[in-house]
């Protein structure tokens, strides 16, 4: 792999651009891995990453059904930030926080994180108290937090409504300044290309059809390109994790619902900071090409749709006008959908299953981009040595047998309240 470099672009401008390598090969299946990877998004390939690059392990497949960066990894609204209030999930999201403020140096490749802070909405004193608890959480744990008031928001953000009669009126705000924005297709090629050049194979257009099971033990996968044999397989489907693990006759706790995003014309910068609104569940930012991306609730019923429902689109758009009111004078361009794994407490699953040798990393809700590098390095640990990474160890699947869910929303195993 040629390493980009400004001088390399220098020399490419002089040379008309031809000298540029394919950013990852286009391998055939080989007969066997050791491990196999089910799912090319931004976290089956981080994961086959560190497996690389921290375990040595480089005979490694990772087999997308589509194209990288066609799946949830490119549907989301691109947020990054670390500030929940459980322990257990802030403490992973922060160490994720860690890994994406030097991603792009360390996959030479960029992948465009923007630190801009990612801020809280509070629209009643009871806001303000549930977040100030969240803040004092975060900075126990040594977690950047900072409570705004009124006028601080007003000032970081001026086109805010804080008018008298605003539909939904803010009392202040939290925002973690570590947190941002970063570019979400980029990051699936930044990964693929990081692997590859440590050996991985990045087979694409390659769906899973079936788990080959010998014995209790996984022994590979049938896929419409032929069968593949291997040592050991990681689920890590987004989405579609109910459905692959139901391969192996096993039934998961979550349901796949869809979650819609859009993003209108680009403008002049208007909004600098990530805006959050909890009680309304409404975040808007403004990506680096000028479009402000939107979204909201995801439908709220069983599907695998990758098209949501209007009303969904329309709820979102008028909560993000209320709280910015020159939003109303954009022109929508696009929207777009994904597939979230909605588990039944919130929170992801990183974990083995019953079945000996396959392993699953979901169940990450609409919080999964986020945690892209995090996922990816803790599920990389679990593969390489059967043993959790400490900061995963709560987000087994024997938690909801045990009664140890961690449940950020608070609303108990109901996946369309969250």
């Amino acid at each position: 792999m040629s390493r980009y470099s400004a001088l390399a672009l220098l020399r490419g401008a002089l040379t008309g651009q031809k000298h540029w390598d394919r950013a990852w090969r286009d391998p055939e299946p080989k007969a066997s891995y050791d491990v196999i990877v089910i799912g090319g998004g931004g976290h089956g390939l981080s994961t086959a990453y560190y497996l690389a690059k921290v375990h040595g392990i480089r005979n490694v497949a990772v087999l997308e059904k589509g194209w990288i960066g066609g799946g949830n990894t490119g549907r989301n609204t691109t947020i990054v930030r670390s500030n929940y209030r459980q322990p257990a999930l802030h403490n992973f999201f922060d160490f994720a926080l860690g890994l994406w403020e030097g991603m792009s140096d360390e996959l030479n490749f960029n992948v465009m994180f923007s630190p801009r802070g990612a801020m809280f909405l509070g629209h009643s004193d009871s806001d303000m108290t549930s977040l100030a608890q969240r803040g004092d959480a975060l900075r126990c744990a040594g977690i950047d937090a900072e409570l705004l008031t009124r006028a601080q928001v007003q000032k970081l953000v001026p086109l805010l409504d804080m008018s008298p009669a605003a539909r939904f009126p803010i009392y202040g705000g939290m925002i973690q300044r570590r947190g941002g924005t970063a570019r979400h297709d980029a990051v699936a090629w930044g990964y693929a290309r990081a692997a590859d050049a440590l050996g991985v194979d990045v087979i694409q257009n390659c769906e899973v059809t079936g788990l080959t099971i010998a014995g209790g033990r996984v022994a590979g996968v049938e896929t419409t390109r032929g069968a593949i044999g291997a040592g050991r397989v990681g689920i890590c489907v987004a989405g579609n994790s109910g459905p692959v693990a139901a391969l192996a006759g096993i039934k998961l706790p979550i349901e796949a619902q869809t979650l819609q995003a859009f993003v209108t014309e680009p403008v002049k910068p208007m909004i600098d900071t990530v805006i959050m609104s909890q009680s309304l569940h409404c975040y808007i930012s403004q990506s680096d090409k000028g479009g402000i991306v939107l979204g909201g609730d995801p439908d709220q019923f069983p599907s695998y749709a990758q098209r949501g429902l209007p009303n969904r689109l329309e709820k979102a758009a008028a909560e993000a006008i209320a709280l910015v009111p020159a939003l109303s004078r954009l022109r929508m361009v696009r929207c777009w959908s994904g597939t979230t794994d909605m588990s039944f407490d919130g929170s992801p699953i990183i974990s083995t299953l019953p079945v000996d040798g396959l392993y699953l990393n979901g169940g990450w809700c609409y919080g999964g981009f986020k945690a892209t590098p995090g996922s990816g390095f803790a599920y990389a640990q679990l593969l390489a040595t059967g043993a959790p990474h400490p900061l995963a160890a709560p987000f087994g699947l024997d938690r909801f047998a045990r009664g140890a869910t961690v449940d950020e929303a608070g609303v108990g195993p109901m996946p369309q309240l969250r």
